[in-house]
């Protein structure tokens, strides 16, 4: 049999130090071949950067771009077969602080090729024990906190009794309300629970429903009105009959799969609609990409807690991932990345062509499946920062007079839109307008987030800019930028939505807008009371990139601290807040940023239940919320990938 096992191996060893000087870490490459390594260097790709400052000793930087690194080793270093070459780098700006920040792909490059080399995750040189993947499960105890298994738990809860779970449930309708909402349920729960046969017909032992139309509800209200022998679904919309429905689907999974804790009821009611209007999930598929089927999947886990708003990241430094007919260099060469290519192997990509995109009929057909969800898709480009991608793709969108580098906190290099450049304006209004005919949404994300605080400091035009507007730099350019793309959206009917920063340097129109505060806890509150409608999702507490704790072993990023379960499900959005503050609340929503999901287990430990901890926020009275209750409830929820914790 041929040998099928890379010719290298990369190695690589965290040390961390009570002081950042400290710290340092080890590279180690082995060369497996047969042959003598010479003339070559090292490509190196992970999630976390390796900044200008680092120090490297046995070895030298050939190219850095953010999270990817090309080494050379010393002059004239050859490795016979067996032999191992470490580099080891110090310096950093930050701590390594879980087992996913470190190398996931390396790669020889010899002669212009690069040959991909095996590796294995990051150690720490003082933790020893398994690193963790898969969603956290929590055990179900004999009995069960609550006697029926939902979430997100209702608001309104008067149901009794206690029988075996029924097999599935037979639907029948009056209206078209009622039959729309049970053809979406039955696609629903054959993708989320493949032959569990949640709907079937009578004959099968279906246990009989009636979806009712009925006046009066609102729009994601529903009532159940249990009997022992049938249930009857009262609500005004697809959408309320569809909640209904997910209710009752949960409570029988509740009671078939832990019979010993849970039950299905036989008499009395449950009454419910939601506390909060936005209970969203943002959506990162720049920085990964997920295919139409993954994000079709993905949707569904969002629709099984009742979530309704799904903010679409499509565009960002490491990549372009939608389809623009006026400008097909976005998606032949911003969309990849791989050795060779404009855009280097990020975070952990390898060195063949890497990436994707959603083509106009895939992204029409994405947001028809969420929106008979019940779940209104709102797209993001960001702009003016976080460009570096679309610029590449577009260097007509740079002044040709700029002669000095800026970076962004995630080390690219001039990497946002200048305000100064009239063909900025040109393609960003060309490209939203394609973008328009294909997204119903009210509202529209243009980003706004971490522009570098000296972005444009050495471009003429921008200066020049400057100097017209009045100010003192980058925030009141971008201010100028966001207004004049606020008018055009306006112009289109479309509500503007942005990260926080929006508000900088004189900010946006409020009439028109809705901020995302992410920075600080108290950032949403602060923005309402500048007058600005708000959704909450600080990152300490709702972006689910953070890490489940502080261990080594547990996979996720690390900048804004950690959460577990229980932490995000206890986060109190509202803390601090006045009743004035609340009248400008659109929200909650949960954030997922892709850069340390390395893997499939990974993203599902990441998000999951962590993402339907704060659905229940946005969903059920803060003194209804019963952390254990929750918990218990948790194994019944479905993944994106269905993978289980690993240790």
């Amino acid at each position: 049999m041929p040998n099928t096992v890379p010719d290298y191996h990369v190695e690589s060893l965290w040390s961390p130090s009570d002081s950042l000087e400290g710290n340092f870490y080890t590279i180690t490459l082995t060369n497996h071949s047969d042959t003598v390594l010479s003339q070559f260097r090292l490509g190196v790709s992970g999630p976390a950067c390796v900044f200008d400052g680092c120090e490297i000793e046995n070895a030298s930087f050939v190219k850095l771009l953010s999270t990817y690194a090309e080494i050379a080793p010393p002059k004239g270093l050859e490795l016979a077969p067996g032999e191992s070459w470490s580099v080891t780098l110090t310096k950093f700006n930050f701590p390594f602080r879980h087992w996913t920040d470190g190398v996931v792909t390396a790669m020889v490059i010899r002669d212009g090729q690069a040959v991909l080399a095996r590796t294995t995750p990051t150690r720490n040189s003082i933790v020893s024990v398994p690193n963790r993947s898969g969603v956290t499960r929590f055990g179900v105890p004999v009995p069960a906190p609550a006697p029926y298994s939902i979430v997100p738990w209702p608001n309104d809860m008067r149901a009794t009794g206690y029988r075996t779970a029924p097999d599935g449930f037979a639907v029948s309708t009056t209206d078209m309300a009622g039959s729309d909402a049970l053809n979406v349920f039955e696609d629903l729960t054959a993708k989320l629970f493949p032959g569990e046969g949640l709907v079937r017909g009578q004959h099968a032992g279906g246990y009989p429903v009636m979806c009712r139309t009925a006046a009066g509800y609102a729009h994601e209200a529903y009532e159940l009105r249990f009997g022992p022998d049938s249930v009857e679904i009262r609500a005004t919309t697809r959408t309320g009959h569809l909640y209904g429905l997910i209710t009752l689907g949960q409570i029988a999974r509740g009671a078939r799969h832990h019979r010993q804790s849970y039950g299905f009821p036989t008499g009395g009611v449950i009454v419910d609609s939601p506390a909060m209007d936005w209970r969203g999930c943002h959506f990162d598929v720049s920085r990964r990409f997920y295919a139409p089927d993954e994000v079709a999947q993905f949707v569904r886990t969002m629709a099984w807690s009742k979530l309704n708003r799904f903010h679409w990241h499509l565009s960002e430094d490491e990549g372009w991932r939608i389809e623009i007919d006026a400008f097909p260099e976005l998606t032949a060469r911003a969309a990849w990345r791989g050795h060779g290519l404009e855009i280097p192997p990020l975070l952990g990509s390898g060195p063949e062509p890497h990436g994707g995109y959603y083509t106009k009929d895939e992204v029409r057909s994405l947001v028809a499946l969420a929106d008979g969800l019940g779940i209104e898709t709102i797209p993001e480009i960001d702009v003016p920062g976080h460009s570096y991608a679309l610029i590449e793709a577009l260097p007509q969108l740079k002044d040709p007079g700029e002669n000095g580098i800026y970076k962004s906190i995630q080390w690219f290099p001039n990497n946002s839109l200048n305000p100064a450049v009239e063909a900025s304006y040109d393609v960003i209004e060309t490209i939203f307008s394609e973008m328009i005919d294909l997204f119903p949404s009210q509202y529209f994300h243009i980003g706004a987030d971490e522009v570098p605080h000296d972005a444009w400091h050495s471009s003429p035009k921008a200066q020049a800019l400057l100097a017209e507007i009045g100010g003192d730099g980058a925030a009141e350019l971008q201010a100028h930028f966001l207004r004049r793309v606020q008018k055009c959206l306006t112009e289109h009917g479309k509500i503007t939505g942005a990260w926080e920063e929006a508000a900088f340097g004189g900010g946006i129109d409020k009439a028109n807008s809705y901020l995302v505060g992410w920075r600080a806890v108290a950032a949403a509150r602060d923005l309402a009371r500048e007058g600005y409608r708000v959704v909450v999702a600080p990152g300490q507490a709702y972006y689910l990139d953070m890490a489940n704790g502080p261990d080594w072993q547990e996979p996720g990023a690390g900048w804004a601290g950690w959460s577990s379960p229980e932490k995000t499900y206890r986060f109190d959005p509202l803390e601090g807040w006045n009743e004035t503050d609340t009248d400008k609340l659109l929200g909650v929503q949960g954030c997922i940023w892709c850069e340390p999901m390395t893997e499939r287990a990974v993203f599902d430990r990441l998000v999951y239940p962590r993402l339907s901890a704060i659905a229940e926020t946005g969903w059920t009275r803060a003194d209804l919320k019963d952390w254990d209750r929750f918990a218990s409830a948790t194994s019944l929820l479905p993944s994106l990938f269905g993978s289980c914790e690993s240790s």
